[in-house]
């Protein structure tokens, strides 16, 4: 006896042979599809893992869109599965299972870098590494199981089921990137930015936009071995095909020729390579404020422009710069007449009566009268790296435990109400972020963008040290991350990297120029200018989002109607 069963036929057939639906309409049922859909238990979760961490191959630096497309397709598959035989409420828990399973492979595969962190001071660290590489997966995998258990309770057969998927991931992704503080590295959507074509696209829908259309694109091609023939077989696919080469055509037509520069400025992006380790301690401040200040004054090439700001990546000196008169008086005399500074540097604020002494991660502004005229606070704080979040901090620190960066107490956030735009004679207006602040998509500028009598940002800044990263997978990912919010807000980027990779980028995304990956070395660069009227997306945010969003759901929905 055969049934049929959410677009799967049962029956005692050898599972290698395909087996015919006894609808005519439809195809036969691949046997390895079949053996797919019946995996049950570990077996199923194994595969589910394995699939997951092949799906890590399409982010930055490989880039290997395919792997997500096999990735998602078997996902599916499992999914069918999973949902055949039972009732909506009852798929829930083991399509949970399976996407909590391949979000576990995905980011063990994509994040596995993190260990190196580690490594650096690996006396009083090594312990934790396997909550870092293993830990933090296994529970940001959790956001996954939730939206492949949504996508389960909306399942159906035929095309549907990929729109329930991606409604489920999207929104998984989408809170991934904002609970407990958020960590959106390696959104499915990454893996359509790295192309210049395809990353126009974030222009208009951004990072999770992009999330939505990776997602019905690489699992579309599930339908090929399960869908009802013809149109439900290849017409996923062939939409999937269409809508890539929709967005190629609008990024080429978008990209149009070169952006303009900005007159009159010329940036000098220093990149020290200094390491994370003993020799970035406060009793070499001399020969660090030295080898800053000798990278800076370089010669220019034959007929280039001198510089007019320089450029200092994140946390650049191992003590508080604005209480040492002496290093502030060394550097403002290393800057040329007409020169000005932006610099990473750790910043205390004086306590009121009875608190402690507040320490920030900033962004500075020195002149060549060794005043800091404007400073930016770091907002966006990395838990366990630069503070311990308030529930744990009392009990971690009684055994004797701290954040990696050697603050006492850790870093205070700035204000994200009060979060500004940073001013520096001579440059448009400045959005700055430091470190993995530059990774959250609409969270560059200030809300209304515009602060009162301010004019609009002219330029995205981005000072970091990736140096607790190494040679690995990291400092390539986060770059390609900084650079989508360049598409995003048709700003430009400037990245500064104390061990690289450090960058200037045209608000279409262009590479302008970039440094190698742990290479003392500068980099010269023109500004280029932003869009004129910014972009749909950056004035609007994540609504294209949200309305694709709701279209996924009405159409899994509609679906699901006997």
């Amino acid at each position: 006896m055969t049934r049929l069963v959410d677009g799967y036929a049962r029956s005692a057939a050898v599972p290698s042979a395909p087996v015919r639906d006894p609808d005519p309409g439809r195809a036969a049922v691949p046997g390895a599809v079949l053996a797919i859909a019946r995996l049950t238990g570990w077996r199923r979760l194994g595969l589910a893992w394995l699939v997951g961490a092949l799906g890590a191959l399409a982010m930055p630096p490989y880039g290997i869109v395919p792997a997500l497309a096999v990735s998602l397709t078997v996902a599916v598959w499992l999914q069918d599965g999973a949902a055949s035989g039972r009732t909506a409420l009852r798929r829930f828990w083991p399509c949970f299972l399976i996407g909590w399973a391949w979000g576990f492979g995905y980011l063990t595969a994509g994040l596995w870098w993190l260990g190196q962190a580690f490594l650096v001071e690996a006396d009083e660290f090594l312990w934790a590494l396997p909550l870092g590489v293993i830990g933090l997966p296994f529970a940001l995998g959790l956001f996954y199981g939730a939206g492949f258990g949504a996508a389960g309770l909306l399942w159906s057969r035929g095309t549907a089921r990929i729109a329930a998927l991606a409604f489920g991931i999207a929104a998984a992704e989408w809170l991934r990137g904002h609970v407990f503080t958020g960590f959106p590295w390696n959104t499915l959507g990454m893996a359509l930015a790295q192309n210049l074509w395809l990353m126009q696209g974030a222009a208009l829908i951004g990072l999770y936009g992009l999330t939505i259309l990776a997602v019905l694109a690489c699992a579309a091609p599930a339908t090929l071995a399960t869908g009802p023939r013809p149109l439900g077989r290849f017409g996923p696919s062939a939409a999937a095909a269409a809508l890539l080469a929709g967005m190629a055509v609008y990024g080429a037509e978008r990209l149009g020729p070169p952006d303009p520069v900005v007159a009159g400025i010329r940036l000098r992006l220093v990149q020290p390579n200094l390491p994370q380790d003993a020799k970035f301690r406060p009793e070499n401040r001399a020969d660090i404020v030295d080898r800053y200040i000798e990278l800076s004054q370089r010669p220019v090439e034959a007929g280039a422009p001198e510089p007019t700001h320089i450029v200092w990546p994140e946390s650049a000196f191992p003590f508080l710069i604005q209480r040492d008169p002496d290093a502030l008086a060394k550097v403002a005399a290393g800057l040329k007449p007409g020169q000005h500074l932006i610099t990473g540097a750790a910043r205390a604020e004086e306590p009121l009566p009875g608190e402690r002494l507040r320490y920030f991660n900033a962004v500075m502004v020195i002149g060549r009268d060794g005043r800091i005229s404007d400073s930016y606070d770091k907002v966006h704080l990395v838990p366990f790296g630069e503070y311990l979040p308030a529930p744990l901090d009392a009990a971690l620190r009684a055994l004797g435990l701290r954040q990696f960066v050697a603050i006492p107490g850790g870093f205070s956030a700035g204000s994200l109400v009060a979060r500004q735009i940073l001013s520096v004679p001579g440059l448009p207006s400045v959005a700055a972020t430091i470190c993995y602040e530059a990774i959250f998509p609409h969270a560059i500028l200030p809300a209304g963008h515009v602060a009162p009598a301010q004019e609009p940002a002219g330029l995205i800044l981005n000072v970091t040290n990736d140096a607790w990263f190494g040679d690995t997978p990291g400092p390539r990912q986060h770059l390609a991350q900084a650079r989508l919010r360049a598409v995003e807000e048709g700003l430009p980027l400037v990245r500064d990297a104390n061990t690289g990779i450090s960058a200037v980028i045209d608000p279409h995304g262009r590479i302008l120029g970039r440094t190698p990956l742990d290479e003392e070395t500068w980099l010269d660069a023109d500004l280029p200018a932003r869009i004129p009227g910014g972009t749909l997306y950056g004035r609007f945010g994540d609504t294209a989002f949200a309305l694709m969003l709701a279209a996924c759901l009405g159409g899994a929905l509609v679906a699901r109607r006997p």
